[in-house]
């Protein structure tokens, strides 16, 4: 078993359904808990690859260039390599070579970038503008709040730094607008709300359970 397997079990993170394995289960987590909940969040192509015996399975190291670093500057300023699992069914990640950018979360251990199919891994091209945003300034904002899902109706927050997360209920599946469009931010008076627009953030135009 490889340090990453271990790191996996405890995260809560974005499962990616077109890559997914039976034996790889993950907890739905919105993008902003995605990126304040991980050591490393960039964006980069894929360059190389290449699979190491190392684990059961063995370990895929992913040689990538680095073009954006949004949140880890402290724990590795510049990242040439990511590793995950080589099997899908360990939550291995499964990454195109010279197609794409991509966005990519995961954790440092050991001096080393660990993802997989738990953290948020996406496209560039397939993220929405607020979710861009939301890297460049609003995730980072609201890394105090809380994001409450909510999978089964009546759902309420419990706190002031609460916002409710209720795209589990739509009939539109997941991931739903409020992943693609809001960040929860902390308001005037201490409260945390679903925020999405231009102006700078305020209590007046948003509020903690209805963005």
């Amino acid at each position: 078993m490889t340090p990453w397997l271990g790191l996996v079990v405890l995260l809560s993170c974005w499962s990616l359904g077109h890559w997914g394995a039976d034996a790889c289960t993950c907890s739905p987590s919105h993008p902003q808990d995605a990126f304040c909940n991980s050591d490393i969040v960039i964006r980069a192509k894929v360059v190389g690859k290449k699979l190491v015996k190392e684990g059961p399975f063995g370990t895929l190291v992913y040689t990538i260039k680095q073009m954006k670093m949004y949140r880890g500057f402290s724990k590795m300023p510049h990242v040439q390599y990511i590793h995950t699992e080589a099997s899908e069914s360990l939550c291995g990640l499964k990454l195109e070579v010279n197609k794409y950018q991509y966005l990519l979360t995961g954790r440092v251990y050991e001096g080393k970038m660990y993802t997989g199919l738990c953290n948020f891994v996406e496209r560039w091209d397939h993220l929405t503008l607020s979710q861009r945003k939301g890297l460049n300034y609003r995730y980072h904002l609201g890394c105090n709040c809380k994001i409450k899902s909510c999978y089964y109706l009546p759902c309420f927050v419990t706190s002031k730094n609460e916002c409710l997360w209720t795209d589990m209920l739509s009939n539109f599946g997941y991931p739903g607008y409020q992943s693609k469009h809001y960040a929860c931010i902390r308001q005037k008076g201490g409260y945390c709300s679903w925020y999405r627009g231009w102006a700078p953030p305020d209590k007046s135009i948003s509020n903690a359970t209805d963005p």
